[in-house]
């Protein structure tokens, strides 16, 4: 199945439109733009970033906000930092003029005159195909009346997250807001200079859910890499065709990312609603001779997914009623060679770190929770050490502006609930284990993924100083308006 991902590179605009590319722009530009809603509503496309929320929903409430002072802004998120996941990249290194196609029928469909490509400077590759895609669209007239940048932003896994991602493209650290996007949006509309200081009323430190009066700033449409690499055709070809594939709560393909202890890891789409074993066999080859797959992850955002469950189909409904989600469908595999406090230690280092420090109980409750799951991996059990986990878990989440928290609580929660032997081992002596690295995907290079091994080395204020400084990042930032220096 190649809906969004071709099985060759796509290396010139010519290739492109021999391969069907750019009919749905042409189609949108003779349509009026509640017709282009109209459509991907109609088609059941979800976000493929990982929260799966209705694009066409999406596309309307950003109509109902429009404010007199600016058009909106639409910002391709293409900040993929989920551990396990690599698709995103995948989609860009092979046809990144599908994905630009999908964000100017988005520009017309809202009325945006500026489309944003927001990657990490870490991906030279991407920006490199990026940016000489785009330089083919101006030349040949498509970006006319839209002006069409990259947007190079920091490491920080925060920087995926909506919100704290256009904090990043106001100039400002990836701390995310108590605001809906399309309340504040790329462009800062202020009646004073005093405005941009601190303590504004735009700053992340500030809590922006309020109604906003019409000539505060323009809304900002923000859509994942995958999910605009879908419009194209279903603009051209329509949301009955989109609908042939999948299931009706999840219609369409996904394109799904397949690492750990599997003969090989890749990157390929699939039908949704095809089974969570089939893609593991179909993308991974499955696990290795004499193993057998004991759980899956898919990212760090959902529970584990138990070997009892692997016949699940891959579908937001379908893994939400395990007690599960889809996510952005990059499935960690792990066989009975992996302790599975191991893969929750690993999960809860990550997220301890990455944690901004905004909200008090994710920075000190999740650094807590990652030594209390290391302790536990040693097999050193102290009295009261997994009521002591538990009790944090509880409160992990407590009064949290994004979602890093809760996914916190869910992955050790389910590590409680679905391996409660292994967890009762550790604490009874169990032979100790080394935490599984959890970190973002730098490359899948001749089947094997290349992980940011880099990122054990990084401390909890996010530098990678020798030594932690005792400090959170939001602690580090004088002036949270501005961006540090160093």
């Amino acid at each position: 199945m190649h809906r969004v991902l071709p099985p060759d590179p796509v290396p010139t605009l010519d290739q492109y439109l021999v391969e069907r590319g750019g009919r749905g722009l042409e189609a949108a530009r003779l349509m009026q733009p509640a017709e282009i809603v109209d459509a991907v509503d109609a088609s059941g496309l979800r976000g493929r970033g990982g929260g799966g929320f209705p694009t066409g929903r999406k596309w309307r409430t950003v109509i109902e906000n429009l404010t007199a002072a600016q058009r909106p802004t639409v910002v391709v998120n293409g900040a993929e930092g989920e551990p396990g996941t690599f698709k995103d990249r995948t989609i860009l290194r092979l046809d990144p003029y599908r994905v630009l196609e999908g964000a100017l029928i988005a520009a017309l469909a809202v009325g945006a005159d500026e489309i944003v490509m927001a990657l990490k400077r870490t991906f030279t590759t991407e920006l490199e195909c990026v940016r000489r895609a785009i330089a083919e669209l101006d030349a040949a007239g498509w970006t006319e009346g839209v002006k069409v940048s990259v947007f190079e932003g920091p490491s920080e896994y925060l920087y995926g997250e909506e919100t704290a991602l256009l904090e990043v493209l106001d100039g400002r650290m990836p701390f995310p807001r108590i605001a809906p996007p399309y309340r504040r949006g790329v462009d800062e509309v202020v009646e004073t200079p005093g405005d941009v200081g601190t303590g504004s009323g735009l700053s992340a430190h500030v809590e922006m859910a309020g109604p906003a009066d019409s000539d505060v700033a323009p809304p900002t449409l923000v859509n994942n890499v995958e999910t605009l690499a879908n419009v194209p055709a279903i603009v051209s070809r329509g949301a009955a065709w989109f609908r042939t594939e999948g299931t009706e709560q999840s219609p369409g393909t996904i394109v799904c990312t397949v690492t750990g202890t599997t003969q090989r890891h890749g990157v390929g789409e699939v039908i949704m609603g095809t089974p969570l074993r089939e893609v593991i066999e179909l993308i991974g080859g499955g696990p290795k001779p004499g193993r057998r797959i004991t759980g899956v992850l898919s990212g760090v955002a959902n529970a584990l997914i138990t070997e009892d469950q692997l016949d699940t189909p891959v579908s937001y409904e379908t893994l939400a009623a395990i007690g599960s989600g889809l996510g952005s469908a990059g499935f960690m595999v792990f066989d009975d060679t992996i302790d599975p406090a191991a893969v929750a230690a690993g999960v809860s280092r990550f997220l301890s770190v990455e944690s901004c420090g905004q909200c008090t109980p994710c920075k000190q409750d999740g650094m807590a929770l990652a030594t209390e799951l290391d302790q536990l991996c040693r097999s050193e059990p102290t009295a009261g050490l997994v009521d002591g986990i538990r009790s944090r878990v509880a409160t992990v989440a407590d009064e949290a502006r994004c979602y890093l928290a809760t996914q916190h609580q869910v992955v050790v929660n389910s590590l409680l609930e679905r391996y409660p032997t292994d967890v009762g081992a550790h604490a009874a002596g169990r032979q100790p284990v080394t935490p599984v690295l959890v970190s973002e995907l730098v490359d899948i290079v001749d089947g094997q993924a290349v992980w940011d091994e880099r990122h054990l080395e990084k401390q909890p204020d996010w530098t990678y100083s020798p030594e932690w400084s005792g400090s959170t990042p939001v602690d580090l930032v004088v002036d949270h308006r501005a961006r540090p220096s160093s």
